[in-house]
Order: structure tokens, then sequence, then C-alpha cells
């Protein structure tokens, strides 16, 4: 990291504005180097690099010793990634490089990034000020026990709800994922008022159409809805249902790749129409990319019941997205309000635009959500720098590093690092997409939380069949839960969407896919957790400063974390602490009270300081 007495990217006397900027928009640099240094001229030196050009831009000597140099630089008018530092002249006509780490010269200049993005493309709010809730819904709920004659796939129901997921490979060693529990789109109408007592305002549904898979991520028909699941009213149910009580629906779309049993792979024949794999004279032959039909054939990461798609087939994107009842058209007609894009890395750029043009002209209100793991500013993916965030594909993207730095925190690490990996995020973002993140502590991709927290290090977790039976000590739980709480208000505070995985809020525990999708315990939910969860979730929906509020760190060091929210005349102030000590803290405070809105405790100021004893594992929210 460099001087940030001679230039911080981070603070406005020295960068303004903050972070991304629209395309075009002007840009003022400052930089305060030591008169020492005996420099006469600074320029700015910014590698654009979708344009493959590099541009200068001088900046003037303010200070007239050589101490302030100062000026405007004009954003590139197309999205851009600008990668920037400076030149120092001095007297003798020497140059002297200034980057992320300090002065040196050309060949060991690391620069800062610049996120150029068009202004144009509106993010609606809705998604970023609300909560998330994110369901399996093979688990989540049934009304009855389904029959599973003549679906598509050889699938095994299970007679009792609370029963383990399968986990076991078969002979060939594959998981099959063919078990399923029956839960269905009538048993999550049937709990929406659940969901809204939990503030609920977006229900993100792992995908609903048919498969032979108990997770449908191999899709088998993009028009139907899973027979298991229920209808296509029943969606159509569902959508109205939820829309009455002020939440919105999110369908995952998984475009990259079919299941090999699809009615347009057709590997076993479970359709009555010819598939690729069956005849070369399949409409849906020129989908997918043979090497030796029919069994050579590109799939995702390799796996052979997942051939991949190739979004380059004009029926192809017709059929996804530009026909007049195409799959994205249809289910937006039908209900459905947004839609999170799987494995979005595998997606061309100019079929996710497509797909956001689209569900633009079918709702400007709609939301598109990509799952990328990593700074989606930067991302590369099969050698290309991805455009995600710079305007005209998704709204915003789940937000794995948010996960992986609050719980490297939660569990011993230091909250300088969780605030410099948030800080880099909201430094490369657009606003928009900063606050429109889908904030996560955890998904159906990995361990649940709980377990993840409360787990003791060195238990017997070697195996699979010791994972799959591990349940948590009492102890392990009470350290486990006391933990999630104190990521659970930080997931609540932060700006994006506080997004839940089903069962979380209830205490669900499991180590990786499949044991992490357990069914619902309804009926024995750790209710203190769960009243803890109705408690964010109100506090979230009742204060604007949560929802969309400006944020400013007052303390991030060790297990200490204290931060604020202000929007207008609302601030929400929270101090956090994730240590084993209590967190003494002198803190500015602008009336004579501080309330803790979780519990009703007042703290009394003097002289406009507060002083704070946060206990060890635990959080606050003053307002």
């Amino acid at each position: 990291m460099s001087d940030r007495y001679i230039f911080d990217p981070r603070d406005e006397r020295y960068k303004s504005p903050f972070g991304a900027v629209t395309c075009g928009q002007s840009v003022r640099f400052t930089l305060r180097p030591l008169a020492g240094e005996g420099f006469v001229a600074c320029c700015l030196v910014a590698d654009c690099e979708f344009a493959a050009e590099t541009r200068t831009c001088d900046l003037r000597d303010e200070g007239s010793h050589g101490d302030l140099f100062s000026g405007v630089f004009p954003a590139p008018d197309r999205p851009e990634l600008v990668w920037y530092a400076f030149r120092f002249t001095r007297a003798d006509g020497s140059f002297v490089y200034f980057g992320r780490s300090g002065y040196c010269d050309l060949e060991h200049l690391h620069r800062w990034q610049l996120t150029v993005y068009n202004g144009e493309f509106e993010t609606p709010q809705w998604f970023g000020d609300g909560v998330t809730y994110q369901i399996f819904p093979d688990r989540f709920c049934r009304l009855s026990i389904p029959d599973p004659a003549g679906m598509v796939g050889d699938r095994v129901v299970h007679q009792n709800w609370d029963d383990q997921p399968v986990y076991r490979p078969d002979e060939n060693g594959q998981i099959t994922n063919r078990d399923f529990f029956g839960g269905s789109l009538r048993g999550i109408i049937s709990r929406l008022d659940y969901l809204a007592e939990l503030s609920v305002t977006t229900l993100y549904l792992c995908p609903i159409f048919e498969a032979d898979s108990n997770h449908r991520y191999n899709t088998a028909d993009y028009m139907a809805i899973d027979p298991m699941l229920g209808t296509e009213e029943d969606f159509i149910t569902l959508c109205r249902e939820a829309h009455g009580r002020g939440m919105r629906v999110m369908l995952d779309g998984v475009f990259n790749h079919t299941g090999s049993n699809s009615r347009y792979f057709n590997a076993l024949g479970y359709y009555p129409q010819l598939g690729a794999a069956q005849s070369q004279d399949s409409p849906y032959y020129p989908w997918y990319t043979f090497h030796r039909w029919p069994h050579e054939y590109d799939a995702w990461w390799g796996v052979q019941t997942l051939p991949a798609v190739n979004e380059n087939d004009p029926d192809y994107r017709r059929f996804i997205i530009s026909g007049e009842d195409s799959v994205i058209r249809h289910w937006m007609r039908r209900g459905a309000d947004a839609w999170r894009l799987d494995v979005a890395d595998e997606l061309p750029d100019d079929f996710i635009a497509d797909i956001r043009a689209v569900m633009t002209e079918e709702n400007p209100d709609s939301f598109l959500l990509g799952e990328v793991w990593e700074d989606g500013s930067n991302k590369v993916a099969y050698s290309l720098r991805r455009r995600y965030l710079l305007g005209g594909e998704t709204n915003g993207l789940m937000n794995y590093p948010f996960r992986s730095a609050a719980l490297n925190w939660v569990t011993g690490g230091d909250a300088a690092d969780f605030r410099e990996a948030m800080e880099t995020l909201r430094e490369n973002y657009p606003p928009a997409a900063y606050y429109s993140a889908l904030n996560i502590l955890g998904t159906h991709d990995t361990v649940r939380v709980l377990t993840l927290l409360g787990v003791a290090r060195g238990a017997e977790t070697d195996t699979k069949d010791q994972r799959a039976a591990y349940r948590l000590s009492p102890a392990e739980r009470i350290r486990g839960a006391m933990r999630l709480r104190l990521a659970a208000l930080l997931l609540y505070a932060f700006p994006g969407s506080p997004t839940v995985y089903y069962g979380d809020e209830a205490g669900m525990e499991g180590f990786e896919d499949p044991l992490n999708r357990g069914t619902y315990p309804w009926g024995n939910e750790d209710g203190a957790l769960l009243k803890y969860f109705r408690r964010l979730g109100a506090l979230r929906k009742d204060r604007i400063s949560l929802q969309r509020g400006a944020i400013s760190y007052l303390y991030a060091k060790g297990g200490g974390l204290v931060f604020r929210r202000a929007a207008a005349e609302e601030q929400t102030l929270i101090a956090l602490n994730a240590g084993e000590e209590p967190l003494e803290l002198m803190l500015p405070w602008p009336s004579s009270m501080a309330t803790d809105a979780l519990t009703g405790q007042q703290f009394f100021v003097r002289d406009e300081m507060l002083h704070l004893s946060v206990p060890p594992v635990s959080g606050l929210m003053l307002v």
C-alpha cells in the first residue's frame, strides 16, 4: 500500500469522486509529495485495458514547491477498466513512478483500478434494500408425499421428512442426487406468512424446472415446472401470493448446460422427440459441441451428465432469450421478477447483455443477478476480462468476498482485513452494484454456517461418513450460535441484500453438499435464533440507514469492528466484537443517549462522547 500522506484513492481530498465513475465523468486527482523530493512535474499515466491505449494527464504544481500537484482526468467515454499510476519528474529530467507500493521504477509499478461504467442503465433499489431468502425447493416444505411414477429419471422419495439426504456415491462413484423429499411450490405458498415474519422481500428459488435430480441444476425442460414441485398454475399462484405480501420472486437460470436426460439431449430417451444424443437431425443437435458423436462432447467441468450448450447458437438464443415465448419472457410473464444466472463466468458477455435487455423490455423494474465468486469488477474467466458491472449486464453479483471476509474475521481474523476487502469492493464496484450485492453467509454450495462456526478444530470429520454423522456438541452449538448472531448482525447492517439460506435462521447443521441440503425442521427450530433473525429483519425493514445509508468505519482492529450507516437524518452505529475480551471504545455521539435496538439497553453520553463496553462475541446496534 502506498504512502497515504502522498495519495489515497479512498480519500476525496486526493481523488474525487470516490470509487467507480460513469463514462466521460471528470475525476480530480491530487498528490502531496514532500517538497524535499525535488519534483518539478507530475503526470497521471492511465492504461485503458479495453481500448488498449495509454492516456496521460498533466497535474499542475499548485503548491509552487513541488509538494502539491492536482488536475482533472476525463474518464473514457465508453465502459473501461483504467489502471493508473503517477510519474514524477525531477529537475534533472529523471523520472520516478508512484503506485500502490510507493515510489518505484516502471518495471515494479503496481497500479490502481478505476472502473468506468455506463450510468444510463438503472438498477432497481428494491433488491438491495430488502432481505433475500434462498430456498432449495425440494427441502423447504411438503404438504404431501408425491408419487414419482411417470416422472423423468429414476427417482426415490423419502417417506420420512427427517431422513438424511443420500450422500454416498453409487457403484460408479457418482452422487446421483436422485433422492427426493417432496417439497413443493404449494408448500412454499403455505409458509409465505412465516417468511413475511422474517421481513423477507425476495424469494430466491433454486431451479424449479423439470429435471431428474433433486437440485435441478441439470435442466430437462425449461418450459415446465418439475411435476414434483407442482404446476405452472402453482407458480403463478406463488408469485401472486408473494407479491401480495410485498415479496418478489427470483428464478435460477441454468443456461450454460442442460441435463443429459433433458428433452434437448435425451441420452436415455425419456422424451419422445429425438434429442441431440439420438440423432444428428435433431433440432437440438446444433446446441451442443460433439467431438465424437454421440459419446464425446463438451460438458460442464467434464461432468458427462451436464452437456454444455453453445450459447452462440442462434436457435438456442432465441429459445432462451429473444423469442416471442422465450424462457426468460415466459416465466416473467407468469410472475417472476428477477433471474439469477448460474455459473455466470461460463456465459458470454453479450448473452448476459441480451438477457438483461429482454428482462428490461418485459419489466423495467426487474433484477438480474450473477453467480460470481470473486471481485466481479475485474474478473478474468477463460482469459477474458468480464464486463458484468460496466452497464448493460448484471445489476448485481453474489457477494462471496463478503462471506469469506466476514467468516474469517468472526473465527479469529483481523477486522482490518475485513474492512480492506470490503472497501476494495466499494472502490471498484459502481455504487448501484455495491448496494445491490447478494450478501451471504451460506448457500447450497457451502457448509452450513452454524456448523462452520461451531465445529471444534480437530473434530473427527476426515471422511464423508464422519461428516454425515457429525452433530455439534452442546458447547459447539453455543459457540456456533454466538458467532452466527454476530455474523448475522453484520450481514443485516451491511450495504447489499442480507440473504438467508433456508434453515440457517432455525439452526440447521450440515457439512458440504448434500449434507447442507437437509429438510427444514418445522416444529424443531432453534427458537432463540429464529427470534433473533426476525428482529434483525424488522430492523432492516424499518431503518432506511440500514437499507441504503452510506457506510463509514470508526474502528477496525483485531476482533473489534465498528461502522456507521447514515441516510439523511438517520444514523445507525454497529459495534461488533469477535474477540475473547471486552471491547472498550470511546466514540462521538450526537445526542445525550444511545439505545441498542436489539435489546433496548440505553447508554448515556457525556460531552458528546459515548463509552462502550462490548462483551466478547457480541454486538450492538445503536440508534
